[in-house]
C-alpha cells in the first residue's frame, strides 16, 4: 500500500501544454483557456504551479513543438519539470518538487488525456497523494486504429473524468472540478 501523505497543501500541476503536443488537439482554444484560468486562480490562491514538458524524437527539447503554448506563460518561480515517459513521475525531479513544497493533493490540467494525464493521475494516487482533475482544462486527439475504429477526443476527456470521480484509492481521495471553481475558498495548508 502507498505511504499516505498527510497535509492539506495543493499544488497545480500542468502537464504538457506545449505547442506540438496540442496544436490539433480537441477544442484546443476553450482547454488551453480554462487551463489558463486555473494557472490564474491557483496564482491568486498562493498555490505552488508546476510545469511538465515532454521530451522525446518528435518534441525535442528547445524545439518550437517543446515549448510551452503562447498563451500561457510560465513565472520564473514557478517550478518546470522534464520528463521524457507518460508519468510525470518517473524518472523526473516532481516527486522532489512536491515534497519541497509541502503538497499534498495534485490539481493537475494538460494533455494529453489518454497518456501523460492519466499516468500521472494513476500515479499520483499510487504515490498517495490526493488528486483533483480539473474536468474542462485537459483534452487530447482522437484514437485512430489501423482498422479505422475512432475513439473520439471528447469521449477520452469524459472517461478520465468519469473515472476519477468515481475510482477510490485507500486513504485517498481523487474528483474532478471545473477550472472556474477552483480555489473558490483560499486552500488549507
Amino acid at each position: 500500500m502507498a505511504t499516505v501523505r498527510s497535509g492539506t497543501r495543493d499544488a497545480l500541476v500542468v502537464i504538457d501544454v506545449q505547442r506540438g503536443v496540442v496544436a490539433d488537439a480537441w477544442d484546443r482554444d476553450r482547454v488551453v483557456g480554462n487551463v489558463g484560468v486555473a494557472v490564474d486562480r491557483a496564482r491568486a490562491a498562493g498555490v505552488p504551479v508546476i510545469w511538465v514538458q515532454h521530451s522525446d524524437g518528435d518534441l525535442e527539447l528547445g524545439s518550437e513543438a517543446w515549448r510551452i503554448v503562447p498563451e500561457l506563460a510560465p513565472r520564473p518561480d514557478e517550478v518546470r519539470v522534464d520528463k521524457h515517459y507518460e508519468s510525470s513521475f518517473e524518472e523526473t525531479a516532481l516527486e522532489d518538487a512536491l515534497a519541497d513544497l509541502g503538497a499534498t493533493r495534485l490539481v493537475i490540467a494538460g494533455a494529453a488525456t489518454n497518456w501523460c494525464v492519466r499516468a500521472t493521475s494513476y500515479a499520483a494516487l499510487d504515490r498517495g497523494y490526493d488528486l483533483l482533475l480539473v474536468q474542462d482544462a485537459h483534452t487530447t486527439d482522437d484514437l485512430e486504429f489501423e482498422d479505422g475504429h475512432v475513439v473520439s477526443a471528447s469521449g477520452i476527456v469524459d472517461d478520465l473524468n468519469a473515472v476519477l470521480r468515481w475510482i477510490s484509492f485507500p486513504g485517498r481521495s481523487s474528483g474532478t472540478a471545473i477550472a472556474a471553481a477552483l480555489w473558490e475558498e483560499p486552500p488549507a495548508g
